[in-house]
């Protein structure tokens, strides 16, 4: 059904949304739909639903939950392991010719023993701690406010945490407050030796600071999975192989989507059933957010 003959038909009586993160809905949107209670997305960052007018109408939200949480963990872990270990510039040396040419390839670092800062420490933040904890890594973060349930150190400002870190790891949801969290101040905190790694979105760093940061060696290395403006990447993080580069596949695997699938459904079952959402985003969380 075109989606105007929709509006004006049917959209009086829509009482739940489903939609996705490339959905955008707007305050306009909404007062399309005036019996709109429930939105129920399929993502776990908010920034494509207007929230002021869902706080103001009242309408509940849901959203991912923790779906895609163990399956980016993994992610991070493998950009993190990927960097230090060299091991996909190691992979291009070999399938170029270079090892019998050039002799052996340059040494990567050890992992455990690093300092890991991890910027969001909610459900995807809370997963990458346990698992670079079990590699003997140590642990501290930055978010909106203290974790209590939390014992790993806090530092509320990201540059410091970033001078505290030998690799910080972004863990949280793009918004208005965390547009450019990561800029050169933060980069040059990290240092020349320091590695970020980015499975949340492409705008939490300032791409243009990080290429400049890593042509002139004032950071050690980047392992990627999200860019400002994909699908293009700049040309320069392609010749960097001190740099990893993914094209935004961190939650991607059947069973993150068979997991969402199932959550998903769940939400609308119980809206429908007048029970609690299952991962109802709580009001105080609204600005949407992992960490």
């Amino acid at each position: 059904m075109p989606i105007n003959l929709f509006l004006t038909t049917q959209a009086q009586s829509v009482r739940a949304l489903l939609c996705s993160s490339g959905t955008h809905v707007t305050a306009d949107a909404l007062r399309c739909l005036p019996s709109l209670q429930c939105i129920v997305t399929a993502s776990a960052g908010l920034n494509h639903i207007d929230l002021a007018e869902c706080r103001h109408r009242g309408i509940a939200i849901a959203n991912s939950g923790d779906s895609f949480s163990e399956d980016t963990a993994d992610y991070a872990i493998g950009l993190f392991f990927d960097v230090f270990r060299q091991i996909s510039a190691g992979d291009r040396y070999v399938r170029q010719g270079l090892w019998p040419i050039k002799g052996e390839y340059p040494l990567g670092s050890r992992l455990g023993g690093k300092r890991v800062g991890i910027v969001g420490l909610g459900h995807i933040g809370s997963e990458v701690a346990k698992k670079v904890v079990a590699f003997g890594c140590s642990v501290s973060y930055n978010s909106r406010k203290k974790k209590m349930s939390m014992a790993f150190p806090y530092y509320a400002d990201v540059r410091d945490l970033a001078a505290n870190s030998d690799v910080l790891i972004l863990c949280c949801a793009w918004t208005k407050e965390t547009h450019h969290i990561v800029n050169r101040d933060v980069l040059l905190a990290l240092g020349e030796k320091g590695v970020i790694i980015n499975v949340g979105r492409g705008a939490l760093i300032d791409e243009k600071e990080l290429i400049r940061c890593l042509m002139q060696g004032e950071i050690g290395g980047a392992g990627l999975d999200v860019f400002e403006n994909e699908p293009d990447v700049p040309k320069e993080l392609l010749t960097l192989d001190n740099v990893v580069l993914s094209p935004h596949i961190a939650v991607s695997t059947p069973e993150s989507f068979l997991s969402l699938q199932n959550l998903l459904v769940a939400n609308l079952e119980a809206f429908f059933s007048n029970k609690p959402l299952v991962s109802v985003v709580k009001d105080e969380l609204r600005i949407p957010s992992l960490m």
